[in-house]
């Protein structure tokens, strides 16, 4: 059952708090610039409200998960913290006796409590309206880009992210104390993942036999890791990789295996709109969704800046619909002029190459044609065509028998003269130069707050991680500013 709202608190200590938590502290300025009872709002239809006990309160349970991605925290870790740091505990509105909760309790509220909930928008909303309220947002311009995170279960085999984790328990526990080598089981040297997983947990059960170990913050963090993996992702890990991750390209050369976030920011850094998809999914695509994701969270949009992934045609006729000026480059092969199957063909930027609808890129492209002559040049893609001869989605795509499989693209196209003119005025080339900000926000989330690798599996795991990250830079970025 939940209750309409927190509870008082009487306690004869709550004036610790004043001692101990300084106005200037991180957690005490989210305090008090959020008012955190929308997540009663938007939580109040998964609870019972006249039978059963108590529940948790929501708003503390929503505030352990942002703790955790605040401090990058283990669920073990995030709820042990919470037992002696005042800060921490200040932040969940709990008395300094108070007991805290169990860490499994995390898990159910993620799974039976967030399910189903646009989280994502929800918080992105919420921070953009907070911002706009303290006069923060005041530009008009969007910035738009796609950063790409790494699939927990990826191309590697399970067993090898197994290893990678007691690897790395095992290195700091090397720092204290060598000897402990000699006390470690012997390492699994089989491809089996049961013998991997088997080998973990006697690893896990020598460390917890050393007590001397508990007092070491840092080998506590590692061997709860650990431990959380083997004992919640068993299932996920018994699976060659994440079922909902796809191969995305960074280059001709690179790909990884994973999920792209889609993010929208404004010239101040706040972030206005994202969406999550899979790592094939084209950045063009999703420009329509930003735009009017950020419109309706409270953004007045008169110019979307971009790299030439959004500069394709249905973006330009988009765009001048809404009459909103879109500053991104035009590229050759980008616009689609003239091209067929445009439902069929997506185009990566960033290798610069063609990608089918079964994922595939191409492996080489040639120019035909001569700009003496009148006729268009086009460029030609090939695609390898021992993996067009396996593809499930052949049919009507690869003729059975031919020797090459290609798709053409005509380089001059009458729809984009309008908009290679506004390229070259000083208001497009101005506007260009806001583009790096969205580039050191990506470089934010991935290195501060370990969005480079999902934490958990699936794309529905990718939009929460998404969402708290998203939550946790926005309300970061707004309290900088403020300053």
């Amino acid at each position: 059952m939940i209750q309409n709202q927190q509870s008082m608190i009487l306690s004869p200590y709550m004036e610790i708090y004043n001692l101990v938590v300084p106005k200037e502290n991180l957690l005490r300025r989210i305090n008090d610039l959020v008012d955190f009872s929308f997540v009663y709002g938007e939580l109040k239809d998964k609870y019972c409200h006249n039978n059963g006990r108590n529940a948790i309160d929501p708003i503390r349970m929503f505030k352990y998960l942002l703790l955790k991605t605040i401090y990058d925290l283990s669920d073990v870790d995030v709820v042990e913290r919470s037992k002696y740091d005042m800060s921490f505990k200040y932040f969940l509105n709990m008395a300094p006796e108070e007991s805290v909760i169990e860490p499994s309790s995390l898990t159910k509220f993620r799974k039976l409590r967030l399910e189903n909930i646009n989280l994502l928008d929800m918080l992105i909303n919420k921070t953009v309206e907070i911002a706009i309220e303290k006069e923060i947002i005041k530009s008009k311009s969007i910035i738009v880009d796609a950063t790409h995170t790494r699939a927990r279960y990826n191309q590697k085999s399970p067993r090898e992210i197994l290893m990678d984790r007691s690897k790395k328990l095992r290195k700091v526990i090397y720092q204290i104390d060598e000897t402990m080598k000699d006390k470690f089981p012997t390492k699994n040297t089989t491809d089996a993942l049961e013998a991997e997983i088997d080998y973990c947990h006697k690893l896990i059960e020598v460390v917890e036999k050393e007590d001397a170990f508990a007092q070491y913050p840092k080998v506590k963090e590692q061997l709860n890791l650990l431990k959380e993996s083997v004992a919640d992702d068993i299932e996920h890990l018994q699976i060659s990789q994440d079922q909902d991750a796809r191969i995305g390209h960074k280059s001709a050369d690179t790909s990884f295996f994973g999920y792209k976030t889609h993010i929208a920011i404004s010239e101040e850094r706040i972030i206005t709109a994202a969406t999550v998809t899979t790592g094939e999914k084209n950045d063009g695509k999703q420009l329509e969704t930003l735009i009017e994701k950020s419109v309706k969270a409270g953004m007045k949009v008169e110019t979307v800046i971009g790299d030439a992934a959004y500069s394709e045609k249905g973006n330009i006729e988009y765009t001048k619909e809404k009459k909103i000026k879109l500053v991104a480059k035009l590229n050759p092969s980008v616009t689609q002029g003239f091209r067929k199957k445009e439902d069929e063909f997506d185009f990566n930027k960033d290798a610069g190459m063609y990608i089918c609808k079964a994922g595939h890129m191409a492996i080489r492209k040639a120019r035909q044609g001569k700009k003496k002559f009148s006729t268009n040049q086009t460029d030609t893609y090939y695609f390898d065509i021992e993996k067009c001869k396996v593809c499930h989605l052949k049919e009507g795509c690869y003729k059975s028998g031919a020797k090459s499989k290609t798709y053409s693209v005509s380089i001059k196209s009458d729809e984009h003269t309008e908009q290679a003119k506004f390229q070259e005025s000083d208001y497009f080339k101005e506007k260009s130069k806001e583009r790096y900000k969205i580039e050191a926000k990506n470089s934010e989330l991935k290195h501060r707050h370990g969005y480079d690798v999902s934490k958990s599996s699936g794309l529905i795991g990718m939009e929460m991680q998404g969402a708290m990250s998203i939550f946790t830079v926005n309300l970061k970025r707004i309290l900088k500013i403020m300053d």
